[in-house]
């Protein structure tokens, strides 16, 4: 399959729109993807959803089926939805992603085709999506290739990521991803940006994968909205200042709404069907996190009714 602009917008309009309001993912790639969309988009930051609990804003209540999930995928048909996570077992994909905008749904990847998900992370989709590009710089590039790990997962999987290139062909992908396999960007990262990331509180964990010359594992950051507003800030000012990007304004979060999050075997699934697991476990988001575990959060139904 060969991915178009066009009949993306086509299928999604609302990709193109100006002033919606979004849900972003409370990590690293979903501030550098609100960060984009907010300074090409304006759409405005109203709340986080780490997969555990979701915090929302006085706007985001008032406006709940206008929502657009960014780096998310959710299953409420009202919900729209951008991220790249597998969603299917099968060639059956549940009531509810019609109105994401996934490239694995796009082309029909599921779990038996693991190796072959979407390798890069939701803020490039969004950069080939728009067809933006990005200052030279080392750093506006480090940047884009921290999030969702994509620099490792070109050094681990360059099959699965040359393909993507083809699928996604009009991009100049050269541009980004040149030299990244090197000694030398590995050094960089190592000894320039990690220590960046740090000095701003912006990592939170490490990754299992490594890179193929210094074997340097990615780092990670999910943060608490309640009390990580200055790791926020200082990733947006270090956007806006490298990548001239527009800084999101903060929401005010009214309301904190605590789900449950849980992970079960595929195999458990096949016996019962993914839409009866879905129904039965009133499951609101879910990604199938390698080809035997599928991770998925539910919450009362009465929290999102109030």
């Amino acid at each position: 399959m060969i991915f178009n602009r066009k009949n993306t917008f086509l299928k999604f309009p609302w990709l193109k729109n100006k002033n919606l309001p979004m849900v972003i993912s409370a990590d690293y790639d979903g501030l550098i993807c609100a960060s984009f969309l907010n300074h090409f988009l304006n759409w405005e930051l109203v709340g986080f959803y780490d997969l555990n609990k979701i915090w929302l804003s006085q706007k985001a209540i008032n406006n709940k089926n206008d929502l657009i999930w960014v780096d998310l995928n959710i299953l409420p048909q009202q919900g729209k939805a951008i991220g790249g996570h597998i969603v299917s077992i099968d060639d059956n994909i549940p009531k509810g992603f019609e109105s994401s905008c996934n490239p694995n749904i796009l082309a029909n990847i599921n779990a038996k085709k693991f190796e072959s998900k979407f390798p890069f992370s939701t803020l490039i989709y969004l950069l080939w999506l728009h067809n933006k590009q990005i200052p030279k710089d080392n750093l506006s590039k480090f940047l884009i290739l921290h999030s969702d790990a994509t620099w490792l997962k070109y050094q681990n999987y360059p099959e699965n990521c040359s393909n993507w290139q083809n699928k996604m062909s009009d991009f100049k992908w050269e541009q980004l991803f040149k030299n990244i396999s090197s000694k030398k960007f590995e050094k960089d990262i190592d000894q320039n940006f990690y220590p960046l990331l740090k000095s701003l509180g912006a990592i939170s964990s490490t990754s299992k994968l490594t890179s193929k010359n210094l074997n340097i594992k990615s780092r990670q950051l999910q943060f608490n909205p309640d009390w990580d507003e200055d790791i926020i800030l200082n990733l947006f000012s270090l956007f806006a200042e490298n990548l001239k990007w527009s800084i999101p304004k903060l929401p005010d979060i009214v309301r904190l709404i605590e789900g449950s999050r849980k992970k079960v075997d595929l195999s458990v699934i096949k016996t019962i069907g993914l839409n009866s697991f879905i129904k039965k476990n009133k499951v609101f988001s879910y990604a199938i996190s390698s080809p035997r575990i599928l991770n998925f959060t539910t919450f009362k139904l009465s929290s999102f009714s109030k």
